[in-house]
């Protein structure tokens, strides 16, 4: 079964972890006020449960051409215990399985640059701290 479509100009951001709803809304409402406009298809469906990053490569390279994704977001458990909401992007394109954190507040300009293919996902992970967390590009 191919994963969910994001909607047009919009990132996919896929729950994996399914203990807690109050977080689950919390990291949605996150991710709305870091935006003016939407920038997050979110996907709560059980069948991706505890689903890795090994198995979503698969998921997708099974997947027909035309219904493959570049990158999504994952609402895992660190994203949801997290107060900074940071979800784990992953690259099922280029580098496949290549990934880093991105707290929500950071959400919007990721999401933006990568739907409209203004900057690609390399560009974000090599800006990630030594923690593996992007947060914003260095100005100096």
């Amino acid at each position: 079964m191919p994963l969910p479509q994001p909607d047009d100009l919009t990132s996919l951001v896929l729950r994996t972890d399914f203990g807690d709803e109050k977080a689950w809304k919390s990291l949605r409402v996150a991710l709305d006020a870091a935006g003016d406009y939407p920038h997050a298809t979110c996907v709560s469906e059980l069948r991706f449960a505890g689903v890795g990053v090994q198995a979503l490569m698969a998921e997708e390279a099974a997947a027909h051409e035309d219904e493959q994704i570049v990158y999504m977001f994952l609402a895992d458990a660190a994203a949801m215990k997290d107060p900074g909401h940071p979800l784990l992007a992953v690259d099922l394109s280029d580098e496949p399985g290549r990934t880093f954190r991105v707290p929500a507040r950071w959400f919007p300009d990721i999401s933006t640059n990568l739907s409209i293919a203004n900057m690609d996902f390399a560009e974000f992970a090599d800006a990630a701290d030594e923690s593996g967390t992007f947060r914003g590009f260095d100005e100096g």
